[in-house]
């Protein structure tokens, strides 16, 4: 028996919306990262993007176990000497909750530029409100 490998045309992609009120950030981002690579499907491979694409609603009510609200911390540099900026995710979630669940995706994803492609077919917005009724997306509930 052979071992099937899928060829990038033959990927037959969907679209799904997840909502996040009430969930844990990183159970997830995890959840995202995996339905992103593909890995839900028995045609996954590993060196082709086989994944969907992934619609999340309500990403201004995730939740943060613990103190993280106030004491994890997002770091990033301008580029610029002395350019170290940092922000705590209290003030990042209030501010822009979009990034906070790209971000923790992104991670969770390959670091190469198969996973930029797979970043790409992430699509995140604030309320309950999407553009993409055009591509019919259907609800999936996370495992767990």
């Amino acid at each position: 028996m052979k071992t099937y490998m899928a060829k990038p045309a033959e990927v037959d992609r969907k679209w799904f919306i997840i909502d996040a009120s009430g969930q844990k950030l990183g159970r997830l981002a995890s959840e995202i990262a995996s339905i992103l690579r593909g890995k839900h499907k028995p045609t996954y491979t590993p060196h082709v993007d086989s994944g969907d694409y992934i619609i999340v609603i309500n990403a201004d009510k995730v939740q943060l176990t613990g103190k993280k609200l106030q004491q994890k911390k997002y770091r990033y540099h301008t580029g610029y000497p002395g350019g170290l900026k940092e922000i705590d995710y209290q003030t990042m979630l209030r501010k822009r909750p979009e990034k906070v669940i790209e971000i923790a995706v992104k991670g969770m994803l390959p670091h190469n530029r198969l996973g930029r492609k797979m970043f790409k077919k992430l699509k995140v917005y604030r309320g309950d409100q999407h553009p993409h009724q055009a591509q019919r997306p259907e609800f999936r509930e996370l495992r767990g």
